[in-house]
């Protein structure tokens, strides 16, 4: 491999759309993307409705590795881990001493599933789906169950929940907050979505923790919550949040706080180096979704194919995959201060989020309300101009 190629590390949805957006600029920089599992395409997203969906593991694969490599004409390496990245030869070494040389870098890591720490001889056998291989496995264990524990009632805990009660699963959400959604909603728009779920089926334990998970051999777990309430559960899925993966940047010596540190180009303190995605924390923002991978990719590759470009971030909703109970929110940034403005009716809710000056900054619209998001998000200032 010669030393002008772009490495990618990282198979995900902000590797490859960023390799799809240097092709369209670019036919010709040789491009390697390394990935530390099987490489091939699918929507992660879809992950949190594939049951509804009638969706298999298999059948959520849109392309295999091979055939990216072959469609952008680049080298994908799957089932190889990085072990390091050495700045001062430009080169990233691989499990088993190989090493690659690079031009440019792009750390597409992703993040990973955050673990609750608790008591009980059954800790081990909680899940999460953070991947096409996770989910696989919790499908395997959904086969021989008929009820399931979610912790956290957060955007995937619903999103789970809905899809599972919608298959006639028994459901219970147990979340330390009052309500669903608590750190993208206000009070009065969760308490419209717990009620919609919970008529689908969903049943939420809240202001409440698991403490211990304990199992005797062919039994269901035994969950012991912080109240003292017992309950058990086939499966238990965990659903708490993703945390930005930094080691490999952090060992290498670059700036890491909450994610991986960039700048508005993307590159990290070496600025042969770039981050993208669900491991990069830019400004203030941290932001695990797919409009943002699809500004920065743009934006990253036109950057390397010679046009130095900023990133842009408009006001980006988040549309909420709740079929019981349809939810986009449009969070403001955390540097911005207002007050929520909620308007209640049996088919829908609105809640608007105010400045001091009166002006709209946010929204959260469920129900009915959702069919104007579109337009109400287009009257939003910019996040990041």
């Amino acid at each position: 491999m010669n030393d002008r190629t772009i490495v990618i590390i990282g198979s995900g949805l902000a590797g490859y759309t960023l390799a799809r957006e240097i092709r369209k600029l670019d036919r010709d920089t040789a491009i390697t993307m390394v990935s530390q599992d099987h490489g091939a395409v699918y929507s992660k997203p879809k992950l949190s409705t594939a049951l509804a969906d009638k969706k298999t593991p298999e059948a959520l694969v849109m392309k295999a590795a091979s055939q990216m490599a072959d469609e952008l004409g680049m080298r994908v390496l799957p089932n190889w881990a990085v072990t390091g990245i050495d700045r001062e030869s430009k080169s990233i070494l691989l499990e088993g001493g190989e090493r690659l040389a690079y031009r440019d870098l792009v750390l597409a890591l992703g993040a990973d599933p955050i673990r609750l720490h608790m008591a009980g001889n059954a800790v081990s056998q909680v899940l999460s789906v953070n991947d096409l291989d996770d989910y696989r496995h919790f499908r395997q264990r959904l086969e021989r169950s008929s009820s399931v524990v979610i912790l956290g009632a957060g955007l995937i805990g619903c999103e789970f929940a809905n899809d599972m009660a919608a298959q006639g699963i028994q459901v219970t959400v147990i979340d330390p907050q009052g309500w669903p959604m608590a750190r993208l909603l206000p009070e009065q728009p969760g308490c419209f979505l717990q009620a919609r779920l919970e008529a689908a089926g969903v049943r939420f334990f809240l202001d409440n923790s698991v403490e211990c998970i304990d199992q005797v051999s062919g039994k269901p777990s035994q969950l012991t919550l912080k109240n003292g309430d017992v309950m058990a559960a086939d499966v238990v899925l965990s659903a708490v949040g993703l945390r930005p993966r930094t080691q490999l940047a952090e060992d290498a010596g670059l700036r890491v706080n909450r994610g991986i540190v960039v700048d508005r180009y993307l590159a990290t303190s070496d600025p042969h180096v770039y981050g993208l995605g669900d491991c990069i924390q830019l400004a203030d923002f941290c932001l695990p979704y797919v409009m943002p991978i699809m500004r920065q990719a743009r934006a990253l590759a036109a950057t390397l194919c010679g046009t130095a470009t900023q990133v842009v971030y408009p006001a980006m909703p988040i549309v909420v995959k709740t079929p019981a109970c349809p939810t986009v929110v449009c969070p403001a940034p955390a540097s911005e201060n207002g007050e929520w403005a909620t308007t209640l009716s049996e088919q829908g809710c609105e809640s608007l989020l105010q400045d001091a000056q009166g002006r709209t900054i946010g929204f959260a619209l469920l129900g009915q309300e959702t069919s104007r998001w579109q337009k109400l998000a287009a009257t939003l200032p910019d996040w990041l101009a």
